[in-house]
């Protein structure tokens, strides 16, 4: 994995720090093309979702002149002062939200985004399909499941999907697949596979699995789409620091 360890980003230090995320990336792609092989699977069937949430426009220009065009986003506020104007210079760019959505944020999800990586309650799955409708643009959605049944985290209980899905074919809302995030202090390997097992009991063909940490391990259980943003662009800009300007370099 891409050592990321990177120094405490400043505004001086930021500039200098671009250079890294083209030299990231490549390392990232290869490992995990060495992941896919390492299992019989064609490197190909894996996506490279870079998380630039917190980075700022520059970080995103560097990665898309190393040739990366797929990006996910936490908040819908962030992305949209990012990427309309990046798209209208690169119209192949994707861009997935892998963070919560609040349902009045919706609208202008469904107009930004291209994927919906974490829909994870019927109140939401109802004003996806009601706004893609209206809009007549009809996102690939992935249905974000807790695997952990942790309390304090988003998603559909691994014993409520078959219900929820049912759900999400009534009302018309294209899911594709299932997106975890398993809990940080339990073995990533188990999730993965309850996961990877759920999508195929249920026919769906996409898993979004593993992260800067794990991204190897995902891939090997069958991961289509993997999350990596810190062994991409380093540590999130210190507090006070506009991420607009600042991406901290890895070492």
């Amino acid at each position: 994995m891409p050592d990321t360890t990177a120094p405490e980003a400043t505004e001086d230090t930021a500039a200098a720090g671009l250079s890294y995320i083209a030299e990231n990336l490549a390392l990232v792609r290869g490992q995990m093309a060495d992941a896919a092989r390492s299992v019989e699977r064609p490197p190909s069937q894996v996506v490279l979702v870079a998380v630039s949430k917190t980075h700022g426009t520059p970080a995103v220009e560097v990665a898309l002149a190393a040739g990366q065009r797929v990006f996910g986003e936490n908040r819908v506020q962030e992305a949209a002062a990012k990427f309309p104007a990046l798209r209208q210079q690169h119209p192949d760019l994707e861009l997935h939200l892998i963070g919560p959505l609040q349902t009045n944020k919706v609208r202008e999800a469904v107009a930004l985004f291209d994927v919906i990586e974490s829909v994870d309650r019927p109140k939401l799955a109802a004003a996806l399909a009601a706004e893609m409708a209206a809009q007549n643009r009809w996102l690939r959605c992935f249905v974000q499941v807790n695997t952990g049944e942790e309390p304090q985290k988003a998603g559909i209980l691994p014993g409520d999907l078959d219900g929820f899905l049912e759900e999400c074919r009534n009302l018309g809302l294209p899911v594709v697949g299932l997106m975890c995030i398993p809990p940080v202090d339990e073995e990533p390997a188990l999730h993965f596979a309850l996961l990877a097992g759920m999508a195929q009991r249920h026919g769906l063909p996409v898993l979004s699995m593993g992260m800067s940490g794990d991204y190897d391990v995902a891939i090997a259980l069958g991961a289509t789409h993997v999350r990596v943003g810190t062994a991409i662009f380093g540590r999130r800009p210190a507090a006070g620091i506009s991420p607009a300007a600042v991406v901290a370099p890895l070492s």
